[in-house]
C-alpha cells in the first residue's frame, strides 16, 4: 500500500461539479493499493500517518503530528500510484489491485482513521475527481507499507 501525503491549509474534492469532501487544515492522502495488501498494511499506514511529526510547533520546527494539531484528512483513492513507466510511453497499471480489494482496503483505511479520532472526508472510489488544495510548506511525503 502506498500513500502520498501532503500537508494542507485547505482541501476539497469535487465530482461532476459537486463538492463531496472538504477539510480545513490537515493532510491530503492519495492512497494506492496493490494485489497483496492486507489489513496489516492499512494499520501500518494509519498509525504512521496520524503520528508522523510534520506540522510546525511554536518554534517553527516540524514537531507535531496530525493528532496534535487536530487536523483532518482528505482521503483519495489513487490507483495511478502503482503506475509502471519502465517500458514504452503508456503507463501500465497491472500492479494496482483489482477494484474489489482496493475499495475494501480504502474503506477500511478511512474507517480506521475515523476510529482514531481523525475527521475524514473522502473522494468517490473509481470516479473522475477534481482535488484542490494548498500544499502548506510545501510538505509532501511518500510512505510505502512494503518498506516497513
Amino acid at each position: 500500500m502506498r500513500a502520498v501525503i501532503q500537508r494542507t491549509k485547505e482541501a476539497t474534492v469535487t465530482v461532476e461539479g459537486t463538492m463531496i469532501g472538504q477539510i480545513d487544515h490537515g493532510l491530503v492522502v492519495l492512497l494506492g493499493v496493490t494485489h497483496d495488501d492486507t489489513m496489516e498494511d492499512v494499520k501500518y499506514l494509519v498509525n504512521k500517518i496520524i503520528n508522523l511529526r510534520i506540522f510546525e510547533d511554536e518554534n517553527e520546527k516540524m514537531n507535531l503530528s496530525l493528532k496534535d494539531v487536530q487536523g483532518g484528512v482528505l482521503s483519495i483513492s489513487q490507483f495511478t500510484l502503482y503506475a509502471d513507466t519502465r517500458k514504452g510511453r503508456r503507463p501500465s497499471f497491472v500492479q494496482a489491485a483489482k477494484p474489489e480489494l482496493a475499495e475494501s482496503l480504502y474503506d477500511s483505511f478511512n474507517q480506521m482513521l475515523h476510529e482514531e479520532g481523525i475527521h475524514v472526508e473522502t473522494g468517490q472510489f473509481g470516479a473522475m475527481m477534481d482535488v484542490r488544495f494548498t500544499n502548506a510548506g510545501p510538505v509532501t511525503i511518500i510512505i510505502d507499507s512494503e518498506n516497513r
